[in-house]
């Protein structure tokens, strides 16, 4: 009897160094699977900047601020820009996104005008080599200089475009001038080229935007996606689209852009207004 309980006595003390192994190692996986693996968040701009897309873009980068697993987003820009107002509230958002983690923007299009105002307020911009980044400006369809449509009565020259020609143009430079400060804040000593030049509103190749300081690097999705996540310090990541998770539905096409008898669309927007959008003249359509 003495040397059944010795023998099984000495059974449990062989034991209890495995347990003290198998107990920690098992804790470990468990307390690993319930901590959120860091995501590398996208958010995608595939079309104009106007009411509801800079809305879903404003939803996504909210909600990259409020989950603590996000911890860098890249912005994947197709866009040819769009409204004043729709872009600075867009930038406004980064802005704040920006000061609590990376992000970074990949021009995999076009990357022109308010588009390009939204990647200059990004820590850093990749463009791939034929990529037409920049157009930095300001165009408006102006009202008549009478103020006045023939046909129209109104209480007062300017009810129907609020303002007269000139305040419209005074307008418009000073939003350029913001767009201007923006784009020098944003690319700081990168920048190689003077108000000059760039306020031309020229459009330049991802090639030739790297050597002017429009741009950080050229590269495609996945290497702003790596260079997002080590200025975030996290190796095991996970990448998603913050469209589904921010409680977006899917995109669909909003009627932007002026559409021709024939179904060919344009480049020219349906509304007047103020917009910091880039109209190719080589053609009369838009990709």
């Amino acid at each position: 009897m003495t040397d059944v309980v010795k023998e099984e006595s000495g059974s449990t003390h062989r034991r209890l160094p495995l347990l003290t192994l198998v107990i920690p190692l098992v804790l470990g996986i468990v307390i690993a699977a319930m901590i959120p693996r860091p995501v590398v968040g996208i958010i995608y701009l595939r079309d104009a900047i106007h009411a509801f897309t800079s809305a879903d873009m404003i939803a996504q980068i909210r909600y990259a601020m409020e989950r603590p697993e996000v911890r860098a987003v890249v912005l994947v820009i197709d866009s040819p820009g769009g409204t004043v107002i729709d872009t600075e509230a867009v930038y406004l958002e980064l802005a704040m996104l920006r000061e609590r983690k990376p992000v970074v923007t990949m021009a995999q299009g076009v990357a022109a005008s308010g588009a390009y105002y939204l990647s200059v307020g990004t820590d850093y911009i990749f463009a791939g080599p034929s990529s037409p980044i920049g157009n930095v400006g300001v165009l408006s369809q102006l009202p008549p200089a009478s103020s006045v449509f023939e046909d129209t009565v109104s209480t007062g020259p300017y009810k129907l475009f609020g303002s007269a020609r000139d305040s419209q143009l005074r307008r418009m430079e000073a939003i350029k001038q913001a767009f201007y400060e923006a784009v020098t804040l944003g690319r700081g000593e990168a920048l190689k080229i003077g108000p000059e030049t760039l306020l031309r509103g020229e459009i330049w190749l991802g090639g030739e935007a790297l050597r002017l300081g429009l741009v950080d690097e050229l590269g495609s999705v996945s290497q702003a996606i790596q260079h997002a996540a080590e200025m975030a310090q996290v190796a095991n990541y996970r990448v998603e689209d913050l469209r589904e998770p921010a409680g977006l539905p899917p995109e669909f096409t909003f009627p932007f852009f002026i559409e021709t008898a024939e179904g060919v669309l344009t480049p020219y927007p349906r509304q007047s207004g103020l917009y910091l959008l880039w109209i190719p003249t080589s053609g009369g359509t838009f990709p």
